[in-house]
């Protein structure tokens, strides 16, 4: 179980002025900025609630839930069940299980792939309008 200091130390971090020329970059790059502001909270924190995330990454509860489903099903992110008293909703702890680094090396690779396929799609757009003038053999 998370302590209520731990918990404490968490809510009080926000993103920093890097944080958010980071966030700014990711979403030049295409990323979702809602996804880049959670990014960026989870990776500067051993856990947190999503809670912790909606104070410090400035985002409404939705907006968490839907970049924390993404970033979980990329498997950077992990979430557990903490225990609690009474009923209601569970509350989850997330905590970021890929390092930054690698995160950026994968979102590197996919954005170069997608610059290879645009130079694949307008080399064929060329060739086609060169082709496009020339009589055919079904004229």
């Amino acid at each position: 179980m998370v302590t209520d200091d731990l918990m404490k130390t968490k809510s009080a971090h926000k993103l920093t002025p890097q944080d958010k020329k980071i966030v700014d970059v990711f979403a030049d790059l295409g990323m979702p900025k809602n996804l880049a502001k959670t990014l960026m909270f989870v990776s500067n924190v051993k856990e947190c609630r999503s809670a912790d995330i909606e104070r410090g990454a400035n985002l409404r509860q939705p907006e968490v839930s839907v970049a924390m489903q993404e970033l979980t099903r990329l498997g950077w992110v992990s979430k557990r069940n903490q225990k609690k008293e009474g009923k209601g909703r569970p509350i989850y702890i997330y905590r970021l299980e890929s390092p930054i680094e690698d995160i950026i090396t994968y979102f590197e690779k996919e954005k170069l792939q997608q610059i290879l396929s645009i130079k694949e799609d307008l080399t064929e757009l060329k060739n086609l309008l060169k082709t496009r003038d020339q009589p055919s053999d079904d004229e």
